[in-house]
């Protein structure tokens, strides 16, 4: 959208985009501000102005105005966020770099602000899909074992698994609109770390595998520990055992022009477990 603007000290803005593949962070891109051909979407017309050297990726003072006014002070910053896919705006593999002049004297400047068509600012996808997952009321894990109730022995091996639902486990699925993008996110727990509260960690990437009375004495196959102290010395006799979910979850635009992308949350469940130790009477 292109905007006519008559003013004192007016701001000029254009969206320019590298010709070359994206500048690494902190470096100014290759930009010939001077030359339209270079500015994929928007040429303001306030003269030709040289890129001298700036710091974190912005530029410095133009050097010549061929409006026949003073130089204008110019800056470029690559956009943050990025234009997403479904933007008027977005280069698929190159940065897109907000250009800004400010203008001394009356004179007549083109604006190219960093709207869609209908003056609505772009939408990024990944902040509805956010949307979406907020909906989903991810939990903690739900713990099966051990149980808050149980009592557990030193050298015996102990089985952790947890109850699977969609709010505690996964999969969870849920879709969120936000300015004709729609997306849809689903969500799925993709590992579980135990803090055991002896000072052991336990990395789980399932749910764990249920006890059976005819597994006696053997060590869990998917997720377990065996404690070699007691917890008659921990506050109220017993260990404070965290389980921590990472939930991976996977978001698709299904409007808008399409877009795929990731994010991952954690959620975190809190048990007591009490550990004593077998008593040899004679």
């Amino acid at each position: 959208m292109l905007i006519r603007h008559r003013a004192v000290a007016a701001l000029a803005s254009a969206l320019v985009v590298a010709s070359a593949a994206t500048a690494p962070a902190g470096e100014d891109p290759d930009i010939d501000k001077g030359n339209c051909d270079d500015m994929v979407s928007f040429c303001v017309g306030v003269g030709t102005q040289d890129k001298n050297d700036g710091q974190n990726g912005q530029g410095s003072n133009a050097d010549q105005d061929t409006t026949g006014g003073e130089a204008p002070d110019c800056t470029y910053q690559a956009m943050d966020p990025q234009p997403p896919p479904d933007s008027k705006y977005y280069q698929d593999g190159k940065t897109v770099y907000e250009y800004v002049c400010d203008v001394d004297g009356d004179g007549l400047v083109e604006i190219g602000a960093g709207a869609d068509q209908d003056g609505a600012p772009p939408v990024d996808p990944a902040v509805v899909a956010q949307q979406a997952v907020d909906k989903m009321k991810l939990a903690g894990p739900d713990v099966a074992s051990p149980r808050a109730a149980g009592k557990y022995t030193v050298g015996v091996p102990v089985w952790m698994w947890v109850n699977q639902s969609a709010t505690t486990y996964g999969p969870n699925s849920a879709s969120a609109t936000a300015g004709g993008v729609t997306v849809t996110a689903t969500a799925k727990v993709s590992k579980i770390v135990w803090q055991m509260g002896d000072g052991a960690t336990v990395t789980c990437t399932g749910p764990g595998t249920a006890y059976q009375a005819s597994d006696s004495m053997a060590k869990s196959p998917t997720c377990g520990h065996v404690y070699t102290t007691t917890s008659a010395h921990e506050p109220g006799g017993k260990f404070t055992l965290s389980a921590t979910s990472t939930w991976t979850i996977n978001w698709q635009v299904t409007g808008g022009g399409g877009g795929t992308g990731q994010l991952t949350e954690t959620r975190q469940s809190q048990i007591p477990v009490a550990i004593g130790e077998l008593q040899v009477v004679r």
